[in-house]
């Protein structure tokens, strides 16, 4: 299988990559529209600030590029915040994908620390990524922004108040949360997006 990761300004991508790895898979980091586009399955992953990275990607031509995909797809992290309208980070608008603006987390009481960062459960999962079983089971999050629930929402998380972990919309999936660094729920995620018909 053809897989590819993105490659543009953010970080976080090595992991990707080796968590891949793990699973029998060796991708290919690319900046390529041409190899992007002839992927079996696309992973836009990362972490980094808003703003700057959807210019570096306008400047790239690259949110066409992924816009324009008709692959499966697996935003991860600020890969799904991107994905999304528009960003409370920057102020920006974003690829437009999923009808969402991303929001920053808001303390409510001295307790709530930002970013959330650390494990926390999912919960009401549905679709193809998830099967009733990883409801209730812990990924690792690390973010200061968050996807509100939406009807393009395939799993939720608590911190402060329900939020989105997970998307879908057509071949588009994404999760806030970080499935290469979530032990086995995580490879379970991804092994069933690798999986997708």
């Amino acid at each position: 299988m053809n897989v590819v990761i993105i490659k543009y300004n953010a970080g976080n991508i090595r992991s990707v990559d080796y968590g891949l790895q793990r699973l029998g898979i060796t991708p290919e980091i690319t900046d390529d529209p041409e190899r992007i586009q002839k992927a079996d399955r696309v992973v836009f992953p990362g972490q980094g600030e808003a703003g700057t990275t959807v210019r570096y990607l306008r400047k790239h031509k690259l949110d066409q590029v992924i816009k324009d995909l008709k692959q499966p797809v697996l935003g991860i992290c600020i890969g799904m915040q991107l994905m999304c309208r528009r960003s409370e980070e920057g102020h920006v608008d974003c690829l437009g994908i999923f009808d969402a603006e991303v929001k920053r987390f808001v303390p409510r009481q001295h307790a709530d620390k930002i970013p959330h960062m650390g494990w926390n459960t999912l919960h009401s999962v549905r679709g193809e990524l998830f099967t009733a079983a990883l409801n209730e089971r812990f990924v690792y999050f690390v973010h200061s922004y968050y996807v509100p629930v939406t009807d393009e929402t395939v799993a939720e998380t608590d911190y402060i108040h329900p939020f989105s972990a997970a998307m879908r919309k057509a071949n588009f999936y994404a999760v806030q949360f970080h499935p290469e660094k979530s032990g086995r729920t995580g490879e379970l995620i991804l092994t069933n997006f690798l999986n997708l018909s």
